[in-house]
This record gives C-alpha cells, sequence and structure tokens, in this order.
C-alpha cells in the first residue's frame, strides 16, 4: 500500500471516527458514581501563566502552580485553545478553567514537584486544563509544552513527532533546570528531583519514550503482519510508521537503521510517568520493558485511537517496573481524556461532538476517576504519601466501570 494512501486512510479515519462517535454520543447513558477520593480538588489555589522557551523552533508552554490569592479573586478563565495553524478556521476557540491568570506563586509549601503534560497528536495543551489544574490543586507544578503538529494528506508530522516530541520534553526539562536557581524565575517553586511526565495517546507515547522505552521496529513489523493478515482494523496505523523508518532514524541524528532496539530517547531526570491511552506499538514486549521506573497506564476498552491492546494492555503487561498500575475503563473511547464539550464548546460547533465526548461514559465522570487514580499515583510515588498508595492497592478499588490491576501497592 502506497505511503499517500495510508495517509489518506488516516485522515478518512479522524472524520468517521468523529461521525461515528456524534451519532453514539447522541444516545449515551450518564454513569453514575459517588466521586472517589483524590477527584476532590486539592487545598492550593491554582495560578497559571504563558512562557516560550526560545530556540530555533521555540516551544509555547502554559504552566500551572499553587498560588497565593490574597484579593480573593475569581478563579475563572478562559484559555486560549491552540492546535495548529489554519486549524480553528478563523474562530477563537476556548477552554473555561478554574485558575488565576498570572497570580504570584505560593512559595509557603514549595517547592513542588514537576510534571510535565503531553498532549495527544495535533491537540492543544489547554485540552487537559481539567487535569493540570487539579494536580496543582494538589500540590505540583505542571507544564503543558504545545507539540505543533499538522494534519494533512501527507501525515509526515506524524512520525516525525515520534522523534520531536522526547526533544521537546528535554528541552522543558533542561529550561526549568536553568530557571530554578536563587533568585531566578522558579526559584522555591519547582523540585527538579521529582519530575513526572503525563500524557494522551501521542502524549503518553511520549511519556513512555522519556521513561526508556525502546524502539523494537522488528516487533512492530510482526505486529503489523499479523495485522494484515487477520484483517485487523489496527493496521492502519502501521502505515503511519514503518514506511518511514529510515527517516525517523536521521531525523533522530543516526547513521542508519539500528538492528534491534533502537537508541533509548530516555531522560534520567524522569521519575515516574502516566499514559493515558498512550501509542505502544513503537515498543512492544522488548521495547518496554526497558522501563524500570513506575508506570500507570490508563485507557478506555473501546479505543479505535489507539487501541486498547496497542497501548494501554500491554503497557502495563510488559514495563519492568516494580510498582505499576493499569486502569481500564470499560467501553470508553479515545478522548475520554480529552476536554468536555462544556469546557471546549468549538469542537461541537465544527461538528466534531466526538472529540469532546464519549458514546458510552459521562466525561466528567471519567475525569473523576482519571483525576483520582492519577493524583493518588503521583502523591505516592513522588510525595511517598502512604494513604495515596493505600488507595491504590488493588483490594481497595472497587468501581463497576473501571477494570483495574496493580504491582507494588
Amino acid at each position: 500500500m502506497s505511503h499517500r494512501r495510508y495517509s489518506g486512510i488516516f485522515v478518512i479515519f479522524l472524520l468517521l471516527f468523529a461521525a461515528a462517535q456524534t451519532s453514539a454520543g447522541a444516545a449515551a447513558s450518564k454513569l453514575q458514581s459517588d466521586a472517589p477520593q483524590y477527584s476532590e480538588r486539592g487545598s492550593f489555589a491554582v495560578g497559571t501563566q504563558e512562557i516560550v522557551i526560545d530556540g530555533d523552533s521555540p516551544i509555547n508552554v502554559t504552566i500551572w502552580y499553587p498560588a497565593l490569592n490574597e484579593s480573593s479573586a475569581e478563579a475563572t478563565i478562559a484559555y486560549p485553545y491552540a492546535t495548529n495553524p489554519d486549524t480553528t478556521m478563523g474562530m477563537e476557540p476556548t477552554v473555561a478553567g478554574q485558575a488565576i491568570d498570572n497570580a504570584p506563586y505560593d512559595l509557603l509549601s514549595g517547592p513542588y514537584p514537576l510534571v510535565v503534560l503531553s498532549h495527544g497528536f495535533s491537540l492543544g495543551r489547554t485540552g487537559y486544563a481539567w487535569l493540570a489544574e487539579h494536580l496543582t490543586s494538589q500540590g505540583f507544578v505542571v507544564m503543558a509544552p504545545q507539540h505543533y503538529e499538522l494534519v494533512d494528506d501527507t501525515m509526515s508530522d506524524f512520525w516525525r513527532a515520534s522523534i520531536t516530541r522526547p526533544q521537546e520534553i528535554v528541552t522543558v526539562l533542561d529550561y526549568v533546570d536553568a530557571h530554578t536557581g536563587t533568585g531566578d524565575t522558579f526559584a522555591g517553586l519547582i523540585d527538579t528531583e521529582l519530575v513526572a511526565i503525563v500524557g494522551h495517546s501521542y502524549g503518553g507515547y511520549t511519556s513512555l519514550a522519556m521513561a526508556g522505552a525502546r524502539f523494537d521496529i522488528d516487533g512492530m513489523e510482526a505486529l503489523c503482519t499479523t495485522a494484515e493478515e487477520t484483517a485487523d482494523p489496527n493496521a492502519w496505523l502501521c502505515g503511519m510508521v514503518l514506511p518511514y523508518v529510515a527517516d525517523m532514524a536521521e531525523l533522530a541524528g543516526l547513521d542508519t537503521v539500528p538492528d534491534g532496539l533502537w537508541p533509548s530517547w530516555g531522560d534520567p531526570r524522569v521519575d515516574v510517568v502516566v499514559s493515558m491511552a498512550g501509542d505502544a506499538y513503537f515498543f512492544n514486549e522488548t521495547g518496554l520493558a526497558e522501563i524500570s521506573i513506575p508506570v500507570m497506564a490508563l485507557g478506555g476498552t473501546a479505543d479505535t485511537g489507539t487501541p486498547y491492546a496497542w497501548g494501554t494492555q500491554p503497557t502495563y503487561e510488559y514495563v519492568s517496573s516494580a510498582t505499576k498500575a493499569r486502569v481500564a475503563f470499560e467501553d470508553a473511547e479515545h478522548m475520554i481524556f480529552g476536554a468536555t464539550c462544556e469546557d471546549l464548546p468549538w469542537f461541537a460547533e465544527i461538528g466534531f461532538d466526538a472529540y469532546c465526548s464519549d458514546p458510552v461514559w459521562d466525561v466528567d465522570h471519567a475525569h473523576d476517576l482519571a483525576n483520582h487514580f492519577t493524583t493518588a499515583f503521583l502523591l505516592s510515588e513522588l510525595k511517598q504519601d502512604a494513604e495515596a498508595a493505600a488507595a491504590l492497592a488493588p483490594e481497595t478499588v472497587d468501581f463497576a466501570e473501571i477494570t483495574y490491576d496493580a504491582h507494588g501497592f
């Protein structure tokens, strides 16, 4: 199959995904459940600001941080929702949030662990404000860089991003390291010894790469051969990567395509990662086994964007981490971790409701559960919070719509 045909299939898939999910969403039932412990917003006021990291390719970053609110300002904000040039159709989409713009830092309880939040492919970083604000209220600093990726008929940014995304996260970490000294921008705010990477979809791929997962192209070719022979509907993903392996190696600065596992893009500063519907098929069993730091993998079992069997399931099964957890949202689709249509109405306005809703789940309820599990995991692993760790013990997790596995709790 030609490269262009694979690219066309991907674009068509995005449109069909939106259409199918929109029609299904109209008849969706709202799941009800009591909010779990760590879904409750924490005690810290949330501040936010924008920075630009200069360089050959400047990176726009949104920061959320524990803030002072001495004037009792209303914590209401409309974040600009930026994706890529010319994708907003002349509109100015926003995401509703609960934070104070440019509020002063709360240094009294600092420094705080750092969470770098990586968004889904070609999406906008502020679409994950629901998670960033929640983690910040619990005593974390969250930084979300914008990965600029274009969806077009070539889809070349898909394979390019597999190389550039980890490099962009390293740039963010370097920037933080350079600005936490005495009297500097983040002095007393960020604890650079405690770092997590959290990501959704391609951001989940990014978190796994930063944890030390290594490309296993031979494994991916075997997976894809089986997928094509069995008419696996997930086979379309293969054509987005395999025809471009040599280009990926060149972009990564390698002289040739490696035999066996590729070099690690991991960074020793990263202590823990959370992958939400993350693309794990780049790594497979051998490449994922290179990860030894704590990992949490969350995903929907009905995901057609990053299929559960190609993402969340193998991540948990194959990482070598002594501490790991898997949270399966039964019958949930890919965008359950994106912004709601209420907070980001632009998607619904242009007829892409699938990007802010789910056919089965109430997305707010899904966010409650994702906040609970992610917060407890980060508190446990970065702050050594025994109560949070106890909340992740398999015998204590009991949600009807969740299938949960864990090791080390």
